[in-house]
């Protein structure tokens, strides 16, 4: 896998300022194809080259849109206050990946805490804005994770065709393989997809559905043993994995502490009953809560909770003003 510094192509730097949100856009995506090779411990910095791709500089050259070194992320004082909106958003995303996978998750739900009504509608719970991040979390993971419930009832594609980037490796959760091939995620072609059964006695067991590989993991009653599912992919070289849905796959991952971030994208609507987003084990009081760090991002009308389920690492960004986070998208 190339490098940052190894693209072609480079010339003359850029002067960081003039990036607009959708240039940004473009420079962290240019950023994708080095993170398997970026030293978790190292420094690096990158300024903007040729065709707006991302070319190593020295930390102290004027043109450097992002470095990274022992005090964490920085970003270029000229960028536009949109630009270092956009960065903060998706700097989580450009750490280096050491040892397991890591894991974020990603539900859009309603005021009132559902992801879809009674007979599973949900499209669409969250507003455009919201719609095309969720495309970029895509394109910058290295698989998107679903369970069999959300295929049973969206078909979806689980591709990036609303932005610039590459399709992840599409994973589907189906303990019992009760999905049949003929829902269009296991025969467009679109992406590699992987169908992961429970492995236990009595279980049918088949290589492959529809063009999707099937794997096998360790489950108890058919549940699947999540860790194994995330130790699985990341010994497949996916190290990046993104939690897509639905409302029992977040929430299963969020109970085993399989969960990096998590973000909820809160929409302005009542729904009034349907299908739960997340949904944990009933406690005796509030001191029992998860209240982890968050920080808040305005998508249109939507609201984004970003929560880092992670002990501070210190090397966060300053927190951005929320009028300049309603202008990121």
């Amino acid at each position: 896998m190339r490098t940052v510094s190894s693209l072609p192509g480079i010339g003359a730097c850029q002067n960081p300022a003039q990036l607009t949100p959708e240039s940004a856009w473009l420079f962290i995506l240019g950023l994708r194809p080095g993170f398997a090779a970026m030293d978790p411990v190292g420094s690096w910095a990158h300024g903007i080259g040729a065709e707006g791709l991302p070319v190593a500089l020295p930390a102290d050259d004027p043109g450097v849109v992002l470095a990274r070194g022992a005090a964490g992320w920085r970003l270029n004082d000229a960028l536009h206050p949109a630009v270092r909106a956009l960065f903060d958003l998706y700097l989580p995303l450009l750490d280096p990946v050491s040892g397991q996978a890591w894991v974020v998750a990603h539900l859009g739900q309603s005021l009132d805490g559902h992801i879809a009504t009674e007979n599973g509608d949900s499209c669409y719970v969250t507003g455009p804005e919201n719609l095309t991040h969720l495309h970029r979390m895509r394109a910058l993971c290295d698989a998107i994770i679903v369970g069999a419930g959300t295929v049973a009832a969206d078909d979806p594609r689980l591709t990036t065709r609303r932005v610039a980037g590459e399709n992840p490796v599409r994973v589907v959760l189906d303990p019992g393989l009760r999905l049949p091939a003929s829902h269009r995620i296991f025969d467009d072609g679109l992406a590699p997809t992987l169908v992961i059964q429970a492995r236990e006695p009595g279980m049918k067991r088949t290589s492959r559905l529809g063009k999707a590989t099937v794997l096998s993991v360790p489950a108890r009653g058919r549940r699947l043993e999540l860790a194994s599912v995330r130790e699985v992919l990341s010994a497949s070289g996916l190290r990046r994995l993104f939690v897509e849905g639905g409302g029992a796959t977040v929430s299963g991952f969020l109970q085993a502490g399989l969960l990096d971030r998590l973000q909820l994208a809160v929409a302005p609507l009542l729904i009034g009953s349907g299908r739960p987003g997340i949904r944990l084990p009933a406690i005796d009081s509030l001191a029992e809560c998860l209240r982890p760090a968050v920080r808040l991002f305005r998508m249109g009308q939507d609201m984004l909770f970003d929560f880092d389920l992670n002990p501070p690492r210190g090397d966060s960004l300053a927190p951005v003003a929320m009028d300049e986070l309603a202008r990121i998208l």
